[in-house]
């Protein structure tokens, strides 16, 4: 990978684009080593340009709250993009819609639907992530998902165009959508119902106290790691690990969580391998007792 070209493009940006960056901070695992790149765009305008610039010559990876994301202790060996703070804005475009950037947190976004008392959406409060990462998962809880209210995102290409597609045309499933990966959300407009803003907050201290019961909090981890099985078991992905997998396995300081059997620990100083290592395992002992193969809900980064 050539940089030069980079390298000038960073002087000129202000250093917004950042050579073998660490990145070991920047997800809730807490684990990876560095980035041979890491940009962090002001404007649309500068990820256009950088897009075009890059062109392609390496991977590149967009990273949101880093909630479910495990990255390799290895260099990732291309850019890893994160928005700023020009993608962080929310407004309001009648009594009941809003649009919000991709790098709004579900949490702040679930307050400002409150403040304006538009609801349906009080489970956003209980997702430990962005907008755009909600997007790209379909990321839901308590019986709801993004996709019950998105009207529209907007996103740009890696070729740096953008353009909007409307929900209609995005094929919604359980943790997952059709779009393709070389696409960057930018916002998403939702739609909810009015409602008065107590009855909101009540729904959310509600939902928040039923999360703080069932999973842990202030730990190293990435959420849920697997999603549940479709049509193939009648328990959650939690009891089939539960009643597979050894109490008290670990790698290394990589363990599972004794409050929720779906959530992986970084007890200390876990490396990745001691996570795949944990992952493979789980994968394993699952399928050994009920020839079920689990999927991964997290997003590895190697």
């Amino acid at each position: 990978m050539k940089l030069q070209d980079l390298k000038n493009f960073s002087e000129k940006k202000r250093n917004t684009l950042h050579f073998d960056y660490n990145i070991k901070n920047l997800n809730w695992f807490n684990i990876g080593g560095k980035s041979k790149l890491f940009y962090k765009p002001d404007s649309l305008k500068d990820l256009s340009e950088f897009l075009k610039l890059y062109n392609k010559r390496g991977k590149i990876f967009i990273l949101g709250a880093g909630s479910n994301t495990l990255f390799t202790d290895e260099v990732y060996n291309g850019v890893v993009v994160k928005l700023g703070n020009r993608f962080n804005n929310i407004s309001k475009l009648n009594d009941n819609t809003v649009i919000a950037g991709s790098n709004v947190l579900d949490k702040n976004l679930s307050n400002y639907l409150a403040e304006n008392e538009i609801g349906g959406l009080e489970f956003l409060s209980c997702i430990p992530g962005t907008v755009g990462g909600g997007v790209r998962m379909n990321s839901g809880c308590y019986g709801k998902e993004f996709k019950d209210f998105i009207l529209s995102i907007q996103v740009m290409d890696f070729e740096g165009n953008v353009y909007t597609i409307p929900s209609s045309k995005i094929n919604f499933f359980y943790r997952g959508t059709d779009l393709k990966n070389d696409l960057i959300f930018l916002s998403a407009s939702f739609k909810g119902k009015k409602k008065k803003k107590e009855q909101i907050y009540e729904e959310i201290e509600r939902l928040k106290n039923k999360k703080k019961i069932s999973q842990p909090s202030r730990v190293k981890t990435g959420g849920s790691t697997f999603k549940n099985p479709i049509n193939s078991s009648k328990l959650k992905v939690w009891e089939l690990i539960k009643n597979s997998v050894p109490a008290g396995c670990e790698f290394g300081d990589a363990t599972i969580s004794h409050q929720h059997f779906n959530f992986l620990v970084n007890k200390k100083d876990a490396k990745f391998n001691d996570m795949i290592k944990l992952i493979n395992f789980i994968k394993k002992k699952v399928f050994e007792k009920y020839k079920i193969k689990l999927n991964l809900e997290i997003v590895i980064a190697d």
